[in-house]
């Protein structure tokens, strides 16, 4: 199964929905083009919904912190949502639990933009 990106508006924060697996080839291309398009559009308040992402290789692992890098070099903030225990422990091997900002609750991650 490959990814699916789905994307909604809360206030001024684009909330993109995963669903699947996030590596090498679509999976990470899905997620590099959505990220790319929102920043085209002028959308730099992002958060990456990963609730129903069961799955991320070092592709994908890669594609997040290029988006993070991307998104921070304009001006803007990408933040992740609803790890899963497997994507979780993969961001604290990785030790990249202390690059993103992690939240569990959508509320309190859309609150954290302002």
């Amino acid at each position: 199964m490959s990814i699916k990106a789905s994307t909604r508006q809360v206030d001024d924060v684009t909330v993109v929905d995963l669903s699947g697996r996030i590596t090498l080839g679509e999976g990470s291309t899905v997620l590099r083009d959505t990220v790319r398009e929102l920043l085209g559009r002028g959308q730099k308040k992002i958060l990456l919904n990963l609730g129903d992402v069961t799955y991320i290789d070092s592709s994908g692992i890669g594609e997040l912190v290029s988006g993070f890098t991307t998104v921070a070099n304009q001006g803007g903030q990408l933040k992740l949502l609803n790890l899963t225990k497997k994507v979780h422990d993969l961001l604290q091997i990785t030790k990249l639990y202390t690059v993103f900002e992690v939240h569990n609750e959508e509320a309190s991650a859309i609150r954290s933009f302002s």
